[in-house]
């Protein structure tokens, strides 16, 4: 009989399917330098990728469906769901940040560190992934007044729940946590210090995360979280709490996050004179009109604007990429013909 019930983390009849004979399923709980936690039916493995999915650039991530042989992961079952950046630095390199989420938490402290615009930035990313994103802002017990700050947050984050919560009072903490039923999983991101440790190890009931203690002259906590972790709650859910993210670089180039994200300046745009409007400067622009009126703050076109140049930079360097990678297979099979010539 199974020790674990994996229905628990999610598990359903649709995964069930891609189980073969030998194989065990589980799910990527931890991910580490180059090995996993992964559970299993029957305990919590610590397991690695076999050189064929390494030579291969295999993406597993915390989150992940996958099916162990010989201890060894083989196989990363179809997602439902991937929250994918691009990776700091220079390099365009995705890195999936977590898996086969339903609702992904954008957590933020009420305070001086408060930006709306890097909260746009998040919604687009989490409406690519196929997440339902939610905006949580923490520390509420520090403010006298945090409806100001409250509102413009629900300005940008249009027909997303905005949840209102402190750790010290427990203020919201009830409705959030009932937002995460059984089968349900949820990720959490954000800044560094926000309180998203603090936020699992309440919903747990011990310390599960690692929290450094707050400094009374420091308006954000700091946390020691350095590497994705799933955890299962008590009552049903599951929550991935993750490290700070100091940088999110936006990594698909659809229009899908944007759409959903500046709903309110498409709408606009799609009622200008000219059909292609640049809102910047043409007679019957509606989005300047509502930015001359006050119904559109000039901030929010301009993140609309900034985030619609790195779409299309993103959309010219995945194609580079694509034309790259058609040229190095295409070079290796023709030294591979050539070595099939020579053999003959």
């Amino acid at each position: 009989m199974p020790d674990f019930d994996l229905g628990a983390l999610g598990w359903n009849a649709a995964l069930a399917e891609h189980v073969t004979e030998h194989s065990v399923p589980g799910r990527v709980t931890a991910a580490h330098r180059g090995a996993y936690d992964v559970q299993t039916e029957h305990d919590l493995v610590r397991t690695r990728l076999p050189g064929r999915l390494l030579h291969e650039n295999a993406d597993v991530a915390v989150g992940d469906w996958v099916l162990l042989g010989d201890g060894l992961i083989r196989h990363v079952l179809p997602r439902s769901s991937a929250l994918v950046r691009n990776a700091a630095g220079r390099a365009t390199l995705a890195q999936t940040l977590a898996a086969n989420i339903d609702i992904a938490f954008i957590v933020s402290s009420l305070g001086p560190e408060l930006e709306p615009r890097r909260i746009e930035r998040y919604l687009v990313t989490i409406w690519e992934s196929g997440a339902t994103p939610e905006v949580v802002l923490t520390k509420a017990d520090r403010l006298e007044d945090p409806w100001p700050m409250v509102a413009e947050v629900e300005a940008v984050a249009l027909g997303v729940p905005v949840h209102v919560i402190s750790s010290v009072t427990g203020q919201g903490l009830d409705a959030l946590r009932a937002r995460i039923q059984p089968g349900t999983t949820a990720v959490l991101v954000g800044s560094s210090g926000v309180g998203k440790s603090t936020l699992v190890n309440r919903f747990v009931g011990h310390e599960q995360m690692a929290v450094k203690e707050v400094r009374a002259d420091d308006d954000e906590g700091q946390h020691t979280t350095s590497h994705r972790e799933l955890i299962l709650l008590p009552g049903g859910g599951v929550i991935i709490d993750t490290p700070g993210i100091r940088e999110l670089q936006l990594w698909d180039a659809s229009e899908d996050g944007m759409s959903e994200t500046f709903s309110d300046v498409e709408a606009l745009a799609a009622t200008c004179k000219f059909s292609d409007c640049t809102h910047t400067r043409e007679p019957g622009c509606a989005v300047l009109a509502a930015v001359e009126s006050g119904e559109l703050p000039a901030e929010r076109l301009q993140s609309w604007f900034k985030l619609q140049r790195e779409l299309r930079a993103i959309a010219i360097r995945h194609d580079n990429l694509l034309r790259k990678e058609e040229t190095r297979k295409w070079k290796l099979r023709g030294k591979d013909a050539k070595a099939r010539t020579r053999r003959r």
